[in-house]
């Protein structure tokens, strides 16, 4: 402010030095050309008159004359009879000349003349004589330009004179006046002892301080509050302005958006994800519509629930819940899913049980046919009661209730069991051989469990397997753990379904399903058992080749957790 003041003073000096100086150089030079021309109009009579009497021999005897001062005698028709700085007979006719003219028709004729080359202003004053000769006599001086730099030094002097004279006063005043505006007391505005001008001013700034410092108390609490209960929330809370900008949000919101700004505040929220269904939700709270949608962001799924904030019927922002639907929204898979493979493989059994008992109810079947389906109705009835104990055995896998109690059980014995009831039943009939070698190792489990493990693995690499193929197994032991590995002959498995085969109902040769019993199921069983008692399970397999999973359990004589 006391730069500000002290420029103005200085720069209102400045120009009112140019303005004046500029002003009375005019008027001096208007004054000092008008005495020219009057003083022209003079020297013309005097010389006139003396040219009346005595002739041009009057010219010619006056010798040289002032600089500033130039005679011409012209005749009528214009030429130069004598001219008191050149040579008459080489200048050109005169009888275009404006004041030449005006004297031949008038008698007295003036002119003005400025030259660009010498500066200079040049005034004219003709006079006709009694004779029809004009006399002209022209009176020259500076011009205004030429006249104003003369006097410059003298300008620049004193406006420097009076600038510092300005500058030294307005530094003074500004200090003056600006020194109790700088010492005022904004914090307590009404003990400020100052102009009588501001008084109403420092009244407001009290009224508004207090009205400030109690809103700030009221914000202060409730941010507090607002930031102990958005900061232990799971859910994700986002607080937008009208343009989308973030005014608020918690820890929650960051990780689930998995924000790409380090302070998130003030930025458009949109940056955060480029999702569309996080774009949907924003933008339609935006339009005054509650919004909910959910996005997929790598392997979890976020549930964004936009709602409009209004006032008087204005939208002036938008909050925005998060929540982590990943579970709920897997579960709902898995469930839908599994009704639909359930369903398919129920209503299979059922169509062809349902088919031939009308045939029977109807009397369509011949007598000797009967018993054939009958045994079809009952190939089918075990299919389903297999399926449904499959499924049994999932839910209590998943759960882990029901279950006996886990026993010392010797994995070589079970193994041993399980390829001889399969070496008479499905092996045989269709050629395949099966070869063990392993050495006795015992593990703690559920016989029932484990039963189901070894046997879905034996069955799948015979039902899998070639005409006449092989099957070899092989149990060995190592520091901890039982190792047991089937190797078949058979189809193989793609690389590209090799992760799927342990999902529930899933099969890799759609074409044989139809053709190969079983529920698709077992590996599942599988999968879920060897989870249940603390192992793994590896798959290696190559298509035309043959597949070899590879099971580990925990041994009886080590720790175990489950």
């Amino acid at each position: 402010m006391k730069k500000r003041i002290l420029f103005f003073s200085c720069l209102l000096a400045g120009i009112s030095i140019v303005l004046t100086a500029g002003l009375i150089h005019f008027a001096v030079y208007r004054n000092l050309s008008e005495n020219q021309r009057i003083e022209a109009a003079k020297d013309a009579a005097y010389i006139a008159a003396a040219v009346e009497l005595s002739g041009e021999r009057y010219l010619k005897s006056l010798g040289p004359v002032p600089r500033d001062l130039r005679i011409t005698l012209i005749r009528p028709d214009g030429a130069v009879l004598f001219d008191s700085e050149a040579d008459a007979e080489r200048m050109e006719n005169h009888r275009d000349r404006p004041e030449i003219k005006a004297a031949i028709e008038s008698g007295v004729g003036k002119g003005a003349h400025f030259s660009r080359t010498l500066s200079k202003q040049t005034f004219y004053h003709a006079t006709r004589l009694a004779n029809g000769n004009v006399l002209r006599v022209a009176s020259a001086t500076d011009s205004v330009f030429v006249s104003f730099l003369r006097l410059i030094f003298i300008t620049l002097a004193i406006a420097a004179f009076v600038f510092a004279v300005a500058a030294i006063i307005g530094s003074r005043v500004t200090r003056l006046i600006v020194e109790p505006i700088n010492r005022l007391n904004l914090d307590e505005p009404e003990e400020n002892a100052v102009y009588d001008e501001l008084t109403p001013l420092l009244s407001r700034m009290k009224r508004q301080n207090d009205t400030i410092a109690e809103q700030m108390r009221e914000i202060r609490h409730k941010q507090i509050e607002f930031s102990a209960i958005t900061d232990n929330m799971r859910e994700g809370l986002l607080v937008l302005d009208r343009d989308a900008r973030v005014l608020s949000c918690n820890a929650s919101a960051t990780a689930l958006l998995r924000a790409r700004v380090s302070n998130p505040i003030h930025r458009n929220a949109l940056e955060w994800s480029r999702s569309e269904p996080f774009y949907r939700a924003v933008t339609g709270a935006l339009d005054g519509m509650s919004t909910q949608s959910v996005a997929k962001s790598d392997e979890k799924y976020i549930q964004i629930m936009a709602n409009p904030v209004k006032d008087a019927g204005n939208i002036q922002g938008v909050v925005v819940v998060l929540l982590d639907v990943t579970e709920r929204e897997n579960r709902e898979i898995l469930r839908r899913e599994f009704t639909a493979n359930v369903s398919h493989e129920l209503k299979t059994p059922l169509t062809a049980i349902s088919g031939y008992a009308e045939i029977i109810s109807n009397g369509v079947a011949k007598t000797e046919d009967i018993p054939v389906f009958a045994g079809k109705i009952l190939g089918e009835a075990q299919r389903l009661i297999s399926l449904i104990g499959d499924i049994m055995m999932l839910a209590k896998l998943d759960e882990d209730d029901g279950l006996p109690p886990r026993e010392v059980i010797d994995l070589k014995a079970l193994l041993e069991d399980a390829i001889a009831r399969l070496s008479e039943s499905s092996a045989s009939q269709r050629g395949v051989t099966i070869a063990f070698d392993g050495e006795p190792v015992e593990i703690r489990g559920t016989r029932r469990i484990l039963d189901e493990i070894v046997m879905n693995v034996l069955d799948n690499a015979i039902k899998y397997n070639v005409e006449g193929g092989s099957v070899e197994v092989l149990l060995e032991k190592t520091a901890s753990m039982a190792v047991l590995s089937v190797t078949d002959t058979g189809i193989g498995i793609p690389p590209g379904e090799q992760e799927r085969i342990f999902e529930r109902f899933y099969r890799v040769d759609k074409s044989r399903s139809s053709v190969i019993e079983g529920t698709g199921l077992g590996l599942s069983i599988v999968k879920h058992g060897v989870k249940l008692h603390g192992g793994e399970i590896n798959l290696r397999s190559e298509t035309g080749v043959g597949t070899t999973i590879t099971l580990k359990l925990p041994r009886h004589d080590k720790p175990f957790a489950p």
